[in-house]
């Protein structure tokens, strides 16, 4: 290694510190910055365009033998050698922000995938625990009637969560005659001090474990008394505000936030599109499976189509590439994948926000892409908040809270609003009235007055 070339990597491990990114990380990135400029075999790292940088991440992306921390490693690496030692007219405007992000990888019990997978993997102290053969065989059946009934994925991961943590809490069994449901709802109350709503699914969970899946009727449960709910208004940012975020936000996750806040979509909406969703022709997008396994159609924000369709264009590149590859299926309901097996490697089906990296499933060895893990978006809204200086509450949902609250600014009609949102009951959609203190009583203080 030249003087000049240990003066470069010199600069760029100072690179590295100024960024805060820790010694043993640090170190692997310079080893992977260097793999890649000792792969560009004599090619200047300057004369490097955008789309030769696609090409070799999604390349990284289809390796077998990486996990996926490692390629969001190479991701960063390849974002301070570019951002902080290159600075070519491209690198600014690159999304590294979304490749990196979107290395990261869906478990086997992200609602998504759960629906294969025969157990769900344990999230809690309480779920880690070994239960008896016989209530592990009970937990099953309330799993069969779930599914049986077409529950949501959601719903099932609720239930069965909190069966096991009743379980544990008696010491591994199910009470023949549910008696210790009061107990854990108590100690949940004044010892875990969880909240009132969690208290109500708690016990809507358990009723539904003793009287559908193990057919024991739970009485009143001595004079338990549900707790009250509270109801707080929702957070709404101004238009300025939303505004002021979303220029914070770039690439694919500046997409995404725009059809939160332009067609109220929910997060899992957004990042389980399929091309076949999007219609540009006629505007409009379909929300299909949404909140209670309904479908909807909500507007295409016109701004931000040529935006979706270079997008797309790119997409379609990496869908070539990865059949080419032979890797260019993609996650199906089992009911599609039944009907139509080739329906998995076709354009069509494709999700709008892929990942950046081909998963392999454990259990049948396929392998695949799938849509990004909606935390990267969730992460990136909080970023940009704080560059917005923002002094709310943001979350992904505040921009679909912002969007009902818009439209009824602008005179929309109620019920529009709910079927946009796809609301089963008006009465969900009729908070935002209240956020606008338009609800029916025309309300000024009197310090205005005087």
């Amino acid at each position: 290694m030249s003087e000049e070339e240990k003066a470069f990597w010199a600069r760029y491990a100072e690179a590295l510190y100024r960024r805060k990114i820790v010694e043993k990380n640090a170190e692997w990135h310079i080893v992977r910055a260097q793999e890649y400029v000792e792969g560009l075999d004599g090619k200047r790292i300057r004369t490097v365009s955008a789309g030769e940088m696609d090409r070799y991440l999604d390349g990284i992306g289809r390796m077998d033998g990486l996990s996926a921390w490692q390629q969001g490693q190479i991701a960063s690496a390849l974002a301070v050698l570019f951002q902080d030692m290159v600075k070519s007219n491209w690198v600014e405007s690159y999304d590294w922000k979304g490749r990196i992000e979107g290395f990261r990888e869906l478990d086997v019990s992200h609602p998504t995938l759960a629906r294969e997978a025969k157990r769900i993997v344990a999230k809690t102290p309480q779920e880690k625990q070994d239960l008896p053969p016989e209530t592990e065989k009970q937990i099953e059946r309330l799993r069969d009637v779930i599914r049986t009934r077409a529950m949501s994925i959601r719903t099932e991961q609720t239930y069965i969560e909190w069966s096991r943590r009743f379980a544990a809490f008696c010491g591994g069994v199910f009470p023949a005659d549910g008696g210790r449901v009061r107990d854990f709802l108590e100690y949940l109350a004044l010892e875990r001090h969880v909240a009132p709503a969690t208290q109500a699914q708690a016990l809507n969970s358990l009723a539904f474990l003793y009287g559908q899946a193990l057919e024991i009727e739970l009485g009143d449960l001595a004079g338990y008394k549900r707790p009250e709910r509270t109801h707080r208004l929702p957070v709404v940012l101004t238009r300025a505000e939303t505004a002021l975020l979303l220029q914070q936000l770039q690439g694919s996750q500046r997409i995404m936030a725009v059809l939160l806040y332009g067609a109220g979509l929910r997060l899992m909406e957004c990042v389980r599109l399929r091309v076949k969703d999007v219609d540009f022709g006629l505007g409009y997008m379909t929300v299909v499976d949404g909140k209670g396994g309904k479908d909807r159609r909500v507007a295409l924000p016109e701004k931000i189509a040529p935006a979706l369709k270079e997008h797309l264009e790119k997409v379609h590149e990496l869908h070539l590439a990865d059949l080419a590859a032979g890797c260019g299926d993609v996650y199906l309901p089992q009911s599609i994948a039944n009907k139509s097996p080739n329906a998995a490697r076709e354009w069509k089906w494709k999700y709008v926000f892929p990942s950046s990296r081909i998963s392999t499933d454990p259990r049948s060895g396929a392998r695949r892409r799938h849509h990004i893990h909606e935390n990267n978006l969730q992460k990136a809204i909080q970023t940009a908040t704080e560059r917005a200086g923002i002094q709310k509450r943001v979350t992904c949902h505040t921009l679909r809270h912002s969007f009902a609250t818009h439209m009824l600014a602008d005179g929309a009609d109620i019920r529009t609003v709910q079927e946009l949102l796809g609301h089963a009951d008006v009465s969900t959609t009729m908070i935002y009235t209240h956020v606008l203190n338009r609800s029916g009583v025309k309300a000024r203080s009197p310090f205005d007055t005087l």
